[in-house]
């Protein structure tokens, strides 16, 4: 089956978008935002303000887990500084130049790797470190120190270093060391207290899960507010895109609401703009329609002559007038309908169209007899004037009662919001894939013995168009030509 495609819509005429996008509003062209996939305002303004508001989330996030870590840091810096102050301040040097370190009360430093520890060394003309004393909870192990800490301490007098190292156990250990000079003893010492690091580490561990579920909830309900608040900011745009649509659909001639002052403009050169149209639409029409009638009086009068005169002249007038008063005809029908498309928004009854034409038709073809089942719902309404609608079927139908061997079956039905289908089939003789094709030829007539002009689908086709719809010809499953339909479909 070839599809019969619509034409183009006429110069000057108003035509309306129908590429949308997820939010309902009308695709613009492509920009930077094709990366986030199908244009749309609502997805714009939501993935920036949620991208930029998620991302200032996460630097908030990171930068209070290191001020924490940070603190957490300075705090058990203090309590070794603390720890190192006793030792400085109990230490003491006896009669042979011994070094003797306080008793230190603190029960985790008595214990054997618990955890916490110190000790006492000098630096040693290679740049390390010798061990003076230690506390019992190393037992037979030392602290570990970096192979610069006695450059570090020199460069930096009374300046305390601060270290991660790894304990007797392996475990992560912070440290801290200090250099001081004692009384009676030349060679300065470095006094170095460490402790198990785990509390500290856990505790951040513990406020980073609760910062990153308190920054995720209020990340989603971030999220949430730009969509509401792009919605809500939005409403009036959606509103005016509604009220367009009506008015393209002809429940309304133009837009009436109270826009916000951005939008009022917009609305202001939308009215004027389909006020142009309609204008241009019935001039246009006018203009046609005065061609039309202007001529149909001479026509008149060559036809009039030439039937009372006889002879091969008359015949060659005659034949040429009538030609000239069908082209005239089928202007007229052309110029009506498009400017209905661009009317009021008058609709029609599918199925009283439907009744009556199967009445009319089953008593015109009451000699064969011709069976007319016919089927549409109550709802369904055709988007133009009755008068288009009865030309539309009944040519289609009266095709199908001339061709049939005694059934002809319609049926109408909805195939979208906008779009309804209208079929047309009966159990004649058919037509090939050529002789469709020719069918739609104008005044093209397969049987010369079958009484018409020929143009009855080429009218089909040529009022389709018009209101935008499309004619297809297939084979019917009663066996003779199916005829098919797609109109303008109007709200219930």
């Amino acid at each position: 089956m070839t599809a019969v495609q619509p034409k183009a819509a006429p110069a000057g005429g108003l035509r309306w978008p129908r590429r949308r996008d997820a939010a309902g509003l009308d695709a613009g062209a492509p920009g930077m935002f094709q990366a986030f996939g199908k244009p749309s305002l609502v997805r714009r303004l939501v993935i920036l303000a949620a991208g930029w508001s998620l991302a200032v989330l996460l630097v908030s996030a990171v930068v209070l887990a290191l001020l924490f870590q940070q603190a957490a840091l300075r705090r058990f810096d203090q309590s070794l500084g603390e720890l190192i102050d006793n030792l400085v301040a109990g230490t003491t040097i006896d009669e042979t130049g011994q070094v003797l370190a306080p008793a230190i009360t603190d029960t985790r430093a008595l214990r054997a790797y618990s955890g916490k520890y110190w000790q006492i060394v000098e630096p040693t003309s290679t740049g390390g470190v010798r061990l003076i004393v230690r506390s019992r909870s190393l037992w037979d192990s030392d602290l570990q120190a970096p192979s610069d800490l006695a450059a570090q301490l020199a460069r930096h007098p009374g300046k305390p270093v601060s270290y991660n190292v790894r304990g007797p156990l392996n475990e992560h250990l912070r440290a801290r060391a200090s250099q001081a000079k004692l009384p009676g003893r030349s060679t300065p010492v470095i006094f170095m207290a460490a402790e198990d690091r785990a509390p500290v580490d856990n505790d951040v561990k513990t406020f980073l899960t609760a910062t990153a579920v308190a920054f995720g909830l209020l990340g989603v309900g971030l999220v949430a507010a730009v969509v509401v608040q792009v919605r809500v900011g939005l409403g009036p745009l959606f509103a005016l895109r509604r009220e367009v649509a009506q008015v393209r659909r002809g429940k309304a001639e133009r837009v009436v609401q109270a826009y916000p002052t951005e939008l009022t403009p917009l609305a202001d050169e939308l009215n004027a703009l389909m006020a142009h149209n309609q204008e241009v639409v019935e001039r246009q029409r006018t203009h046609v329609g005065n061609l039309a009638h202007a001529l149909k009086t001479p026509l008149s009068v060559m036809l009039t002559e030439a039937g009372q005169q006889g002879g091969p002249l008359s015949e060659v007038v005659t034949r040429q007038a009538e030609a000239m008063r069908q082209q005239v005809d089928h202007h007229l029908r052309r110029a009506r309908a498009a400017a209905r498309t661009q009317g009021s928004g008058e609709r029609t009854s599918a199925p009283e169209v439907l009744d009556e034409l199967s009445r009319t038709l089953e008593r015109i073809h009451s000699d064969k007899p011709v069976a007319i089942d016919w089927d549409a719902p109550d709802d369904l309404f055709f988007q133009g004037e009755r008068q288009d609608l009865l030309e539309l079927a009944g040519n289609a139908m009266e095709n199908g009662c001339k061709w049939c061997k005694g059934r002809v079956r319609v049926r109408a039905e909805a195939i979208s919001p906008e779009r309804m289908r209208l079929t047309i089939e009966d159990d004649g003789p058919g037509l090939t894939p050529e002789g469709r094709a020719a069918a739609l030829a104008r005044g093209t007539r397969l049987d010369e013995a079958t009484p018409g002009s020929g143009l009855g689908l080429n009218i089909i086709d040529e009022l389709a168009r018009a209101y935008g719809g499309t004619l297809q010809l297939g084979e019917s499953r009663l066996g003779g030509l199916l005829v098919e339909l797609v109109l303008p479909k109007a709200d219930a």
